[in-house]
C-alpha cells in the first residue's frame, strides 16, 4: 500500500534529482518514466522514479542513448518499486556493454600513434601494421581499431 508521501510532485523530483523541471517532462515524452495525473491533472510521480531518473542521467553520462536507456528500463517493473535484483539484472548487460567499450577504447588507446588500421597506407608505420593493404581487403573503416585481426 502506498503512503501519501511515496505520491511527489514534479518540483520535488526536480529537487531530488537536481534536474529541471522540463527535463523530466522530456524524460516523460520519451517513455523513461510514467507519472500518474491526479484529479487537478496535475503530475505526480512515485519515490521510485527519483532512482529511475538517476539511472538515467548515469547512463546519459556514460554516453548510452534514450533509446538504449529506454531498452534497460522496460525491464524494470511498472507499478512497483524495482528490487535490487531488478536493477542487478540490468546492471550485469550494462556492465557487459561497458566493458566492450573499456576494451574498445584501450584499443584505440594503444594503435592511435601508431596507425589506425584504416588501411590507407599513409604512414611509414602501416607498412608494418598492414603491409600490401591486407586489412583493406577485409573491408572499409578502421579494421583493427574496431577490433578486427589482420586477417
Amino acid at each position: 500500500m502506498k503512503k501519501p508521501n511515496d505520491i511527489l510532485s514534479i518540483g520535488y523530483i526536480a529537487e531530488r534529482t537536481g534536474l529541471s523541471v522540463s527535463a523530466i517532462r522530456f524524460y516523460e515524452e520519451k517513455g523513461l518514466i510514467t507519472p500518474h495525473r491526479n484529479a487537478g491533472g496535475h503530475r505526480r510521480y512515485m519515490r521510485s522514479d527519483i532512482r529511475r531518473l538517476s539511472f538515467v542521467m548515469v547512463a546519459q553520462q556514460m554516453g548510452f542513448s534514450i533509446d538504449q536507456i529506454r531498452s534497460y528500463m522496460k525491464r524494470l517493473p511498472e507499478g512497483r518499486t524495482p528490487t535490487a535484483k531488478d536493477w542487478k539484472a540490468i546492471s550485469s548487460e550494462f556492465r557487459d556493454v561497458l566493458e566492450q567499450r573499456i576494451q574498445s577504447l584501450s584499443r584505440l588507446r594503444d594503435r592511435l600513434d601508431g596507425c589506425i588500421g584504416c588501411g590507407c597506407l599513409s604512414l611509414d608505420k602501416c607498412q608494418l601494421y598492414n603491409s600490401d593493404d591486407k586489412v583493406g581487403l577485409t573491408g572499409a573503416g578502421p579494421r583493427l581499431i574496431l577490433g578486427e585481426s589482420e586477417g
